[in-house]
């Protein structure tokens, strides 16, 4: 007779799904508390014990390691030397495994979890089955996903078994599976003891959504999240109206919260191609939207927006006049929410803004390998700034260095931003010399100078960056310094009056 071993901790559909394996001849081995719900259903089973001659013991830590069992399930159909053995010591083949692990992704994901709990949540005999009889699935059957249910009993009940296909897709999907859950143990243990550079870097992500296409048209792509989701992040925000996120969308999407997260007060964060093209902060959310619109109206046409408060009616019928990608907010008051959603594809997204916590690590791609650092989030105080020339800043070019310096460490290296205390005013990103960035944030800032003063995101080589933010209205200017230059950059700063201060931090962002 054919056997099925069946031991799941995800009880979803188990019974119906042995049921259907008993209806076509199928005995079934089972344990635990799966073994109690099947024979509650009236399910004839067998005990792992009755298999094995063994009793269970260690608080069942040793139950199925057993050669009774992976002797069925490892030994070779083909081989006259496997099946001779396995009757000469009275294994019988098992042809069917369906095993789910214990949650040890739930438990460590509960706050109060304690080291025993974790541990004692890290599955042995199931990924020992489950590799056995996938390593076997020339002839074994072997399910980890409920939703396999279906497909595996559909194939049995018309050929008596599973094609060869079936089985190698199975298969695969169970070493995915143990790949993952060992990836989270090893997470979990690596950083227990507090472990910086692990000679192996283990990652697990699970697939959120397959997208229509990546950066361009021909490229295909998938968005995967972390297996411990991370609760500030494009991919737990929840989608509330509009068309299906893409690539690029994703990418500017991670890139507005991050800066969103640099500000306290009401502000509104517009961003386009992974820069922003206007940050404004205000009394209301209304004000710092209007603030972020007036930084560059040109530039925020079908950008993308991410606001650190709720959405009222006021700021939705401003934002309502333009053409916007996304909107992502912590709320929208049912009135802001119905005048938005009237224009059917505008995605409409909600984002816990309560806990932003910044220790996840940031891995990026390239060819062959993944580079990993911490993120950016180092704490600054303002007043702890040097200053290093003749003139002090005042209190409100303070202030404007402050929300400047927040904003350029997002901008594309190298980085210039210009901006008052309030609001953007130009952006200079991306150029191969620090001079041309200064060009493009002034003049998109002309104009608009009342106040303003000027951060790069690492120091000027030479002093024409300095001259030339003097010459054209800047009175004050905050940069990392480091330079061997840096005194002649000073003199230049003297030289038009202007104050500078250095902090010692620098920010660029590739």
């Amino acid at each position: 007779m054919t056997r099925a071993l069946i031991s799941v901790s995800d009880k979803t559909g188990v019974v119906e799904f042995t049921k259907g394996l008993v209806q076509v001849g199928i005995e079934i081995i089972s344990t635990g508390g799966t073994k109690k719900v099947l024979d509650e259903a009236g399910i004839p089973t067998l005990s792992i014990d009755e298999v094995t001659g063994f009793p269970e013991m260690m608080d069942g830590r040793v139950k199925t390691l057993h050669p009774k069992i992976h002797g069925g399930l490892l030994g070779r159909r083909d081989l006259t030397a496997h099946m001779d053995a396995m009757n000469e010591h009275d294994i019988q083949p098992i042809d069917f495994v369906c095993v789910n692990l214990y949650p040890f992704k739930e438990t460590i994901s509960k706050p109060e979890v304690t080291e025993e709990d974790a541990i004692e949540n890290i599955d042995i005999g199931g990924p020992s089955m489950l590799r056995s009889a996938a390593k076997n699935f020339s002839s074994v059957t072997v399910i980890v996903d409920p939703e396999d249910y279906a497909l595996v009993l559909a194939e049995v009940k018309e050929n008596q078994a599973t094609s060869l296909e079936t089985r190698k897709r199975l298969a695969a999907k169970v070493f995915r599976h143990t790949a993952a859950y060992d990836a989270l143990i090893a997470d979990y243990l690596t950083k227990s003891v507090c472990e910086v550079e692990p000679e192996k870097l283990t990652l697990t992500y699970d697939l959120k959504q397959t997208l229509r296409y990546g950066e361009n048209s021909h490229q295909t792509a998938a968005f995967y999240q972390n297996a411990l989701p991370v609760s500030y992040s494009i991919a737990s925000a929840h989608q509330l109206h509009g068309k299906e996120l893409s690539y690029n969308n994703i990418k500017d999407a991670d890139a507005a919260i991050r800066i969103a997260r640099e500000f306290t007060e009401p502000t509104v964060v517009a961003l386009k191609h992974m820069n922003p093209c206007g940050i404004g902060s205000g009394r209301t959310i209304s004000e710092a939207y209007q603030f972020a619109y007036e930084a560059d109206p040109t530039s925020i046409f079908g950008g993308i927006l991410v606001a650190n408060r709720e959405i009222d009616l006021e700021t939705a019928e401003e934002m309502h006049k333009l053409f916007l990608e996304i909107i992502i907010a912590p709320s929208f008051s049912k009135e802001a929410f119905d005048v938005l959603s009237d224009k059917k594809n505008l995605r409409l997204m909600t984002l816990d803004f309560s806990d932003q916590a910044s220790n996840q690590p940031e891995v990026v791609s390239v060819l062959g390998g993944l580079l990993v650092q911490d993120q950016d989030v180092v704490e600054e105080i303002p007043e702890e700034w040097e200053v290093v020339t003749d003139r002090k800043p005042s209190a409100d070019e303070l202030k404007a260095l402050a929300f400047a310096w927040k904003a350029v460490k997002h901008v594309k290296s190298n980085a210039i931003v210009v901006a008052n205390e309030h609001q953007t005013v130009g952006v200079g990103a991306g150029q191969m010399n620090r001079v041309g960035s200064v060009k493009i944030a002034l003049e998109e800032a002309k104009g608009r100078m009342d106040g303003a003063v000027l951060a790069s995101d690492a120091y000027f080589p030479m002093d024409d960056s300095v001259e030339y933010a003097a010459q054209h209205g800047i009175k004050a200017i905050v940069q990392p310094g480091g330079s061997i230059r840096d005194k002649d950059s000073i003199a230049m700063a003297n030289k038009y009056g202007v104050a500078m201060v250095f902090t010692s931090i620098r920010h660029f962002r590739h």
